[in-house]
């Protein structure tokens, strides 16, 4: 075999908490995996400073350093943790091609996708700067740090609605941001959002900047009708604007919905392909939570295990 082509039992693509998790069980299995950890190591995790809802942890943990545990624990069970990128696929037939930063051709007896989701933000310097320190992507994670204090929220679909009503139970106030004259959320969810008493709806404004030297202090917005600047003092700006799949490189191999979220067959973390599974956000809008991508991960690692025994590869 060419320097640059590798045979694996188990690849595994992509690495938070659903991809170490699937890693962690392969090894145990013996499956002897091989996972590239691709353009953000750790995941979205590693951009939340403060994870207090993931059991075990009584005191709390950064994302970053829960991610490196979870790495530690996956190479100690020895599984062969990487750097490098997924770049191209051929899932024709077994083994699987996987192309490694365009150059390593890895072949696959099994392939697990985690490669995730990640937060679409608003493009801002003062989000970036400020992303940790108040700017957060997931109010479920972080809502709780800002309790009894005053947020701002911005989206208008069904998930900005969701995280609006729960922050109006934390926070003492909720200033929610509407880029148009009305909602992308379904009906219901207007009018808990219209009816609760602690959230202020915006309509026809956008983001203008966040301020703050290190922490949260005001939103400034814009409103597109009257061009007129307002400032609000909040101690938390909240996206959401939606997720992005990082499903691009497996278009055309497996099927999706329409957003890109890879399907899996219900209770499973099988796809369309046999010998390919999908794990955490990248198949997951609907909870997004560290603890059942881990979850889902060892669903990953257990079918891939099964599959490995049907074909007589174990």
């Amino acid at each position: 075999m060419e320097n640059n082509t590798e045979k694996v039992q188990c690849l595994i693509i992509g690495s938070g908490p659903a991809g170490y998790s699937a890693a962690i069980y392969a090894a145990r299995a013996n499956l002897k995996p091989v996972l590239y950890q691709g353009i953000q190591p750790g995941g979205q995790l590693t951009i939340t400073t403060e994870v207090e809802n993931y059991p075990g942890y009584p005191d709390g943990i950064s994302g970053p350093e829960m991610m490196i545990q979870f790495e530690k624990q996956a190479t100690r069970m020895g599984a062969d943790i990487r750097y490098g990128l997924a770049t191209k696929v051929d899932f024709m037939e077994p083994p699987f091609k996987v192309w490694i930063d365009e150059e390593k051709l890895i072949l696959a007896d099994t392939v697990i996708v985690s490669t995730g989701a990640s937060a679409k933000w608003l493009g801002l310097e003062s989000e970036q700067r400020l992303n940790g320190y108040g700017v957060s992507a997931c109010a479920v994670c972080d809502g709780f740090f800002f309790k009894g204090k005053e947020v701002a929220i911005v989206g208008g679909g069904d998930t900005a609605a969701e995280e609006a009503l729960y922050l109006s139970k934390l926070c003492s106030k909720v200033h929610m941001l509407v880029r148009s004259d009305k909602m992308r959320a379904s009906k219901i969810m207007q009018d808990r959002v219209l009816k609760a008493p602690n959230i202020k709806v915006y309509w026809n404004s956008s983001t203008d900047e966040v301020l703050g030297e290190n922490k949260v202090e005001a939103v400034r917005i814009k409103n597109h009708l009257t061009n007129e600047l307002l400032e609000i003092p909040v101690s938390a700006f909240f996206v959401a604007i939606g997720h992005q799949p990082n499903s691009e490189i497996f278009k055309g191999w497996l099927d999706m919905d329409e957003s890109g979220y890879i399907t899996t067959i219900p209770g499973t973390s099988r796809t369309n392909i046999e010998g390919v599974f999908a794990a955490g956000d990248i198949q997951d809008k609907h909870y997004r939570q560290a603890v059942t991508a881990a979850g889902s991960g060892c669903m990953a690692a257990l079918d891939a295990e099964k599959y490995l025994m049907l074909q007589g590869e174990l």
